[in-house]
C-alpha cells in the first residue's frame, strides 16, 4: 500500500472555518491599508538569490540558513522563495521607476517561506501583509506607519499589543560601534553560547537580542549605541517620538532591538504580544533608506512594516470580537418530478441579481434539506416541490423567524427578494 500523503512539515493547510476568519481579517486590513492611502501591488514568488543576499546580507539567519534556494538548469540561474517582502517591492520600484514622479505609498501580501523548524506561530509557508512608503524622508512616516498600526488593533478587536522602539542610526554610527562591541564580546567570548560566538564578528548587532541569560550578563554591560549617535539620527528618532506622544500612541524605548535583517537604519520598530509565547512579534518594520542604492538603484529613503498574518489571526481566534462568517442568503431545496430544472434557474437567476444563493445538491429527504438549508446560516430557505411547480409558485421560509411559510409567484421572486431578506433579518 502507498504512503500516505500529507502537505509538506510547516505548510499548513487552512479549512474553511479558518479560511472565513482569514477572510474576514484581510477585508479588514485592506480596507485600513486603503484609508491610509497604500495602493496594492504584487511581486513574484521567486526571485533571484543575489537580491536576498544583497539586500538582506549574508550574515543573516535568513540567507544562511533559512532561505529555500536552488539552480534553474534551464536558465541556469540561482532563484530563490522570497522569504520577505521589502526586497522585492524595492526592486520592482526600481525596475519600473515608480517613485520618478514623487513618493509613493504601496502595499502587499501573500505568502512568503522561510526553511526554519515548525513551531507555533512560525511556519516553513507563512503569510505577510507588508506596507512600504518610498521616497519619503523624514520622521513623519515613520511615525505614520507606527500610528496607522496602533489604529488597526482595536480594529480587529484586540488588546494586549505593546510598541517596542529603538534607534539604532546611520551605517556609519553603526560600524564606528561595531568595533567597540566585538572587542567587548571578544573580551567575554567564554561566557557567550556558540551562536553569540558564531555572529559577534559577522552581525554582532544581532547577539544583542540573544535570549541566553549568560549572553544577556555580558550584552547589559557592552558599550551602548546609543552613545554612538549623532545629532541627525537623535532628532529624526526625536521627530517620530514627538508625533506618537501627540497621537497617544504609547511605546517603550528598547536598546537592544535591532531587527534581523542588514537594510534597517535609524528608526526600528516592533509590535509584541505576550499570548503568543516565544513568537510574540506580530508585526515589524522601521526606516531602510540605503536598500535603493545597495539595489543599484538611485538613492532613496524608503520605510516599512511586515505583519505576520498566522500570528494574527491567532489571536483572533482567542478573543471575543471574531469576523462574522460569510452566510448565504438562500438555500433552495427541491423535492419531486421535474423540480431541478426549475429550481436551478430561480437559484441562477438570483445570483444574477447579486444575492448569495447555495442550491441543495445529492438528494435527500425534504427532512435532511431542510436541515442542510438550516445549518448553512441562510436566511431564507427556497422550496420548490411537485406542487410548486405545478402552479408557477415558490415556497419561502424565513429561517430566523417563527413566520408562517410564503408562497409567493415565480415570476415575483426576484423582483421581492430584497424586501423578504430584510424582514428575515430583522
Amino acid at each position: 500500500m502507498s504512503a500516505k500523503l500529507q502537505a509538506v512539515r510547516g505548510m499548513n493547510d487552512v479549512l474553511p472555518e479558518e479560511a472565513e476568519l482569514w477572510q474576514g481579517f484581510e477585508r479588514t486590513v485592506e480596507a485600513w491599508l486603503a484609508r491610509w492611502g497604500y495602493r496594492p501591488m504584487r511581486m513574484p514568488l521567486v526571485e533571484h538569490t543575489a537580491l536576498f543576499r544583497r539586500a538582506i546580507g549574508e550574515a543573516t539567519d535568513i540567507v544562511e540558513k533559512e532561505m529555500y534556494s536552488w539552480r534553474d538548469e534551464l536558465n541556469d540561474e540561482e532563484l530563490t522563495l522570497r522569504p520577505e517582502g521589502t526586497a522585492s517591492c524595492v526592486r520592482a520600484a526600481i525596475e519600473h521607476s515608480l517613485i520618478y514622479d514623487g513618493p509613493k505609498r504601496l502595499w502587499y501580501g501573500g505568502p512568503m517561506y522561510r526553511h526554519e523548524r515548525p513551531q507555533k506561530g512560525r511556519y516553513r509557508q507563512f503569510h505577510q501583509y507588508g506596507a512600504e512608503a518610498l521616497g519619503f524622508a523624514g520622521p513623519d512616516v515613520d511615525a505614520e506607519l507606527i500610528v496607522m498600526c496602533a489604529r488597526l488593533w482595536p480594529e480587529l478587536g484586540l488588546s494586549g499589543i505593546r510598541l517596542e522602539l529603538n534607534n539604532i542610526g546611520s551605517a556609519e554610527e553603526r560600524a564606528r560601534h561595531r568595533g567597540d562591541l566585538i572587542r567587548h564580546l571578544e573580551a567575554n567570548e567564554a561566557r557567550l553560547d556558540a551562536e553569540a560566538r558564531r555572529r559577534m564578528r559577522t552581525n554582532p548587532l544581532r547577539v544583542l537580542d540573544s535570549k541566553h541569560p549568560l549572553v544577556q550578563e555580558v550584552v547589559a554591560s557592552a558599550p551602548p549605541l546609543k552613545g554612538y549617535l549623532g545629532e541627525a539620527s537623535r532628532a529624526h528618532f526625536g521627530g517620530v517620538t514627538k508625533l506618537l506622544d501627540a497621537a497617544g500612541v504609547a511605546y517603550a524605548f528598547n536598546p537592544r532591538l535591532v531587527r534581523g535583517l542588514d537594510y534597517y537604519n535609524l528608526t526600528v520598530f516592533e509590535w509584541v504580544s505576550d499570548a503568543l509565547g516565544a513568537q510574540g512579534t506580530v508585526c515589524g518594520g522601521g526606516r531602510y533608506d540605503g536598500l535603493f542604492a545597495q539595489l543599484g538603484g538611485k538613492p532613496a529613503p524608503g520605510a516599512g512594516f511586515a505583519m505576520g498574518c498566522e500570528r494574527l489571526v491567532a489571536l483572533l481566534k482567542d478573543s471575543n470580537r471574531r469576523p462574522s462568517p460569510l452566510r448565504p442568503d438562500a438555500y433552495v431545496l427541491l423535492q419531486g418530478e421535474g423540480t431541478l430544472a426549475y429550481a436551478f434557474a430561480l437559484a441562477d437567476e438570483l445570483r444574477a441579481a447579486g444575492h448569495a444563493v447555495v442550491q441543495h445538491a445529492g438528494g435527500g429527504s425534504f427532512k435532511s434539506q431542510m436541515k442542510k438549508a438550516d445549518g448553512s446560516g441562510a436566511w431564507l430557505a427556497l422550496i420548490v416541490g411537485e406542487d410548486e411547480l405545478g402552479k408557477g409558485e415558490v415556497a419561502v421560509k424565513l429561517l430566523r423567524r417563527n413566520d408562517p411559510q410564503l408562497r409567493i409567484p415565480r415570476d415575483q421572486v426576484v423582483q421581492g427578494f430584497a424586501g423578504l431578506l430584510q424582514k428575515a433579518r430583522s
